[in-house]
């Protein structure tokens, strides 16, 4: 039997082929491509028509028989691996519903080769628009939740040792800041993305006289990828976007890995509720917390996926391959699916997570984390250099620690038999101001600047941080609306040509 798609190849395709590329990826990829490569050769048709390229005749079987396969769906395509991919299983049905000679003119002036760098941006830019939501959504509640523990002290870890007083509020504005950089590079990438490579055909583009802007503007894009071979060579922007949501999940699982350590048994500084963990099969007091480690985990995968995508790509001539613009592509719908997942499951994370503002007050109370405060008083009130202060306090630290004192039982005797030590003379700080620079509140309080841990500070970080969700917000529904206005237009027109 011969090739269903080619006579120059005279032999069927090997079974071997058949079970494992084509029949895999039909399996894979044509329902999910289905709605975009409908939309895109409905654009192309209409494109055909008003260029004067086919008569008005194959014009409106075409639109009428693309209307009837969008309408009756996928699910009657009936998909045959020795027709390859997609696009040759999605012809031959229509072919079958229209006949030979009108079917067969839709792939005038155009190449799988234009036509899938087309499908891929279009995916791809749907992918851009969920992600952007689902980041909004998680830096919601990280908002939220800042305002509203924005009172709760706890100490400030570096190097997961107790560093400086901060609140549990001020930990979630600093998250939400870094979920609004994650937009900002999917959004950045947007503008690589959303433009069309169509018209490109092969390579070297065509000889039809094709308006390569009007398909663009039917199907939403934003501009040309100019160039014929780069538009056919290139998935960059797939690595761009495999880029961005590596970054994302690199974020996410730094701050799982906080929650790891905050709730374990030693920490027991924040919970989750019941509903978001897990247990043991064998010990009956266990309460693990599955959802965390589930998103460390992921995070790895992600990464994985990157760097296959690239590995993918780094070897590749510059054209149009497989191994470059099906194999690099794979990994970035992959990664898409498994990053919309766990941003859902780090939105349930940062939702749900309570502080134990008792214990940790306790905490930031005795670890000595108001060191650095008691430091700068001596700075301020008995002007000495901070080098001096640091080798004081330091000293003052290290004989509480030799006598049991937790950091409130620091006294101005302390700091003077330091200072003693330290610059052979007492500084006589008075006691209240001693105590009151080791008040992990009272430090919280003072440090007002903008982005800083008090109160204040973050309520003011974070109504200027929900005025910028608010703008962004309305930037996604914009995109959503044009291409949704785009799309509309598409289906009206097409409309009128089959009538």
């Amino acid at each position: 039997m011969e090739s269903k798609v080619s006579r120059r190849l005279t032999e069927k395709v090997a079974q071997e082929v058949c079970d494992h590329i084509y029949a895999p990826r039909l399996a894979r990829d044509f329902k999910n491509v289905f709605e975009h490569m409908s939309d895109l050769n409905q654009a192309h048709v209409l494109m055909l028509a008003r260029c004067g390229l086919i008569s008005p005749q194959a014009a409106k079987a075409l639109a009428g028989g693309l209307l009837r396969m969008e309408a009756e769906g996928p699910d009657v395509v009936e998909l045959d691996p020795q027709r390859e991919d997609s696009y040759f299983n999605y012809e031959a049905h229509l072919i079958k519903l229209i006949g030979t000679d009108a079917g067969g003119r839709m792939h005038i002036a155009r190449s799988r080769n234009d036509l899938s760098a087309g499908l891929d941006r279009m995916r791809a830019r749907d992918l851009l628009l969920d992600a952007s939501q689902a980041l909004l959504s998680v830096e919601e509640h990280a908002l939220d939740g800042a305002f509203r523990f924005r009172e709760a002290v706890m100490p400030g870890y570096t190097h997961l040792q107790p560093a400086q007083p901060v609140t549990y509020g001020f930990f979630l504005a600093g998250v939400a800041q870094s979920l609004e950089r994650d937009f900002g590079r999917l959004s950045d990438a947007w503008a690589r993305t959303n433009i069309s490579p169509l018209g490109a055909g092969a390579l070297a583009g065509t000889t039809f006289a094709i308006d390569r802007h009007a398909i663009a503007t039917s199907l939403g894009f934003e501009g040309l990828v100019e160039n014929t071979l780069d538009a056919v060579a290139t998935r960059d922007f797939g690595l761009e976007i495999l880029n961005g949501l590596s970054q994302i999940a690199i974020g996410w699982s730094r701050v799982a890995q906080d929650y790891h350590v905050l709730v374990s048994h030693e920490f027991q500084t924040v919970e989750f509720p019941d509903r978001v963990t897990g247990t043991s099969s064998i010990m009956p007091q266990k309460k693990n917390p599955v959802v965390i480690e589930h998103l460390k985990g992921k995070a790895g995968h992600l990464l994985g996926l990157y760097v296959a995508a690239a590995a993918a790509v780094k070897g590749t001539h510059f054209t149009n391959t497989i191994d470059a613009n099906r194999e690099g592509m794979r990994g970035v719908w992959e990664a898409g699916e498994e990053v919309l997942r766990c941003l859902s499951l780090f939105d349930l994370i940062i939702a749900t997570g309570r502080p134990n503002a008792a214990l940790m007050k306790r905490r930031v109370t005795e670890d000595f984390a108001s060191a650095t405060d008691l430091a700068d008083i001596l700075v301020r009130d008995a002007d000495l250099s901070f080098r001096e202060a640091h080798h004081i306090v330091g000293a003052v630290v290290r004989a509480a620690m030799d006598s049991g004192l937790a950091a409130d039982g620091i006294t101005t005797q302390m700091v003077d038999d330091a200072a003693r030590d330290q610059l052979g003379r007492a500084i006589g700080l008075d006691a209240d101001l001693v105590r009151r620079s080791l008040d992990p509140t009272a430090s919280v309080a003072g440090r007002t600047l903008p982005g800083g841990p008090a109160p204040e500070a973050v309520a003011r970080s974070v109504e200027s941080a929900q005025s910028r969700l608010e703008a962004r917000r309305a930037e996604l529904a914009d995109k959503r609306g044009r291409l949704h206005k785009a799309r509309e237009k598409l289906k009206r027109d097409l409309a009128e040509l089959a009538a």
